[in-house]
C-alpha cells in the first residue's frame, strides 16, 4: 500500500466562535484545506469543543460546563456530520463530553465519507476530569479497533496513550495507525503524551499521530493555558530515517495565535513490511505472561 496522507490540527481555542455554526464553519474551512493538501483524514484534538465556552451563558458554574458542552457538542456533530460525505475526507472531530448512563464521558467522534460514526470513550481519566467540583466525567470500558481507507486504526485519548496496559491490549492487533487527540496544560504534559506516543510507535511497530489544543478560550475556568503541537511518529528503523519522527511541529502555547497544522504521510507499506519480520530487533506482539516477578530482600 502507498503512503496515507493525513492532517493534524492543533486547534487554537482562542478563535472564539459565537455559536455552534461558527465552530462548524471553522472546522469545515480546515477540512477543505486538508483535502486540498491531499489528506484523507483531518484530526482535531481532545476537547476542541471547549472553544465554545466563548459563548457560554452568564454565570455558568464550572460544574455545569460539561453539560453545556455536551449540548453544544451534539449540535456541532449534527452540523459536521454531512461534511465528510460532501467533501470526501474523514474527520476526527476531537473529543467532547457525551451523555452516557450515569453521567458524561469524554468521547472522540470520527465521521467518515461512507456515513459511519465511530466513537471512542477516554478510558483513563485525569484527576480534573473526575473532580466533583469541576467536570466530573466517567471513564469508558471498551477499546475499539476499526477499518478506514484500508487501514486498521484505533484511538487513544491523551492520558490513555500514557498507559502501557492499553498498549499491551493493542499489541496483537496489527494496527496501521493510532490516533491520539490530546489536551495538555503545560510543556510537561505535552512531553508525557508525545513521548509516550512515540514509545507506542516502537512497541506496536505502527504509526502514531498526535495533536493537542493550544491557546486559551475566553470562557475557560480550568485550562488557563494549553501547550501542544502535532507529530506523526513511526518505528525507529533505518528504512524510516532512524529517528522515529515522520513529521512534527514543535510545541507552542498558541498565545501569539500560532496553530500547528501538519500534513504528514503515514508510511503504511513500509511499516507493514517491518511488522511482518523486517524490523531490526522487534520481537512481535511480545507478551510477558511467562515472566514472574520475584521480590528479594
Amino acid at each position: 500500500m502507498t503512503d496515507y496522507c493525513l492532517a493534524l490540527w492543533a486547534t487554537n481555542l482562542g478563535f472564539s466562535p459565537a455559536h455552534p455554526q461558527a465552530f462548524a464553519d471553522h472546522v469545515e474551512a480546515r477540512l477543505l484545506e486538508a483535502k486540498a493538501a491531499g489528506a484523507k483524514l483531518l484530526v482535531l484534538p481532545e476537547y476542541a469543543i471547549e472553544a465554545c465556552l466563548a459563548f457560554k451563558p452568564a454565570r455558568l458554574k464550572p460544574t455545569e460546563e460539561m453539560a453545556f458542552l455536551a449540548e453544544v457538542g451534539a449540535q456541532v456533530v449534527e452540523l459536521l456530520r454531512p461534511l465528510p460525505q460532501a467533501h470526501g475526507i474523514s474527520l476526527l472531530a476531537g473529543s467532547m463530553p457525551v451523555p452516557a448512563e450515569g453521567g458524561l464521558t469524554n468521547t472522540a467522534i470520527l465521521l467518515t465519507p461512507d456515513g459511519r460514526e465511530i466513537r471512542q470513550d477516554k478510558l483513563s481519566l485525569t484527576p480534573g476530569e473526575m473532580d466533583p467540583e469541576t467536570w466530573q466525567l466517567q471513564g469508558g470500558r471498551e477499546l475499539l479497533t476499526f477499518e478506514l481507507d484500508g487501514l486498521k486504526m484505533a484511538i487513544l485519548i491523551c492520558l490513555d496513550v500514557e498507559m502501557p496496559a492499553l498498549s499491551c491490549l493493542l499489541a496483537k492487533e496489527n494496527l496501521d495507525l493510532l490516533l491520539v487527540p490530546s489536551m495538555t496544560e503545560m510543556l510537561s504534559g505535552y512531553h508525557r503524551v508525545f513521548d509516550c506516543a512515540k514509545a507506542r510507535a516502537v512497541e506496536l511497530m505502527t504509526s502514531v499521530a498526535v495533536c493537542g489544543t493550544v491557546g486559551r478560550t475566553p470562557g475557560t475556568t480550568q485550562m488557563e493555558t494549553n501547550v501542544s503541537g502535532a507529530s506523526l511518529f513511526v518505528p525507529c528503523e533505518e528504512e524510516l530515517g532512524f529517528t522515529g519522527v515522520a513529521g512534527a511541529i514543535s510545541a507552542t502555547d498558541g498565545m501569539a495565535a500560532e496553530e500547528p497544522f501538519l500534513i504528514a504521510k503515514v508510511p503504511v507499506g513500509t511499516v507493514r513490511a517491518l511488522r511482518a519480520g523486517g524490523g531490526e530487533v522487534w520481537p512481535g506482539g511480545w507478551s510477558a505472561d511467562h515472566i514472574v516477578v520475584t521480590r528479594t530482600s
